[in-house]
Parts: structure tokens; sequence; C-alpha cells
């Protein structure tokens, strides 16, 4: 199992960037995907999910409204679309393989079993 994200970068606030998560080693079609992130000297938290199929999106209230995670299972991609990005949004992103399609527990990163090795994405006032 292989999962490489990219797509980050240094921008101002105000910018976007999408971030993107190519899978390999497995089905990726039966797998939840998850977006998490650790700024620096902080713990890593959760941002965002999606369901095998494309539903089931969820979102941490701090990036609600400006950022939207989506997949195309063909592709074997998850991505992360982060619009209006803010100083606080400065971190590692991770994508992560997910084990379950319940709706409970899905910002637990104890729930997913596959990470990848993160991009950083820098955002500047």
């Amino acid at each position: 199992v292989q999962l490489q994200a990219s797509g980050g970068g240094q921008v101002q606030a105000g910018d976007s960037l999408r971030l993107s998560c190519a899978a390999s080693g497995f089905t990726f079609s039966n797998y939840e995907m998850g977006w998490f992130r650790q700024a620096p000297g902080k713990e890593r938290e959760f941002v965002s999910r999606i369901g095998w199929s494309g539903g089931g999106k969820y979102y941490a209230a701090s990036v609600k409204g400006r950022f939207t995670i989506s997949r195309d299972n063909a592709k074997n991609t998850a991505y992360l679309q982060m619009n209006s990005l803010k100083p606080e949004d400065t971190a590692i992103y991770f994508c992560a393989r997910g084990q379950s399609d319940s709706a409970n527990y899905y910002n637990d990163p104890r729930r997913y079993d596959y990470w990848g090795q993160g991009t950083l994405v820098t955002v500047s006032s």
C-alpha cells in the first residue's frame, strides 16, 4: 500500500491549493479516505473524510465551507481543494486510508491504517 500526497506549497492568505493523494497497492474504490494535518508543535488533527463511493463527506469545523474533498476512483486519487486559505491552515497535510464506512469516529486517526508522507502547506499573511 502506498499513498503519495502532493500539491502543497507556499501561498498567500486568500489563495487556493489543491492537494492530491495518489494511491496504489490496494483496491482504492473499496476504502474511505481521509485528510489530516499537523501544524508545528501541535497534534495531528482531522481535516476531512470521504466514503468509498464519494459520499459521506465530513469536514472539521475550521475548514468547512472552504475545503472540499473529492475522489476519482478511476484514477486512484483523492483530492482536497482548499480555498480562502488562512495562515492557521499552515501545516503538513497527510492523506490516509480508512478501514470503515461507518459515519461514527471518522475523525479518529486510529481508524486509518495507512498514511502518506505528507505535503507541506504554508500560508503567509
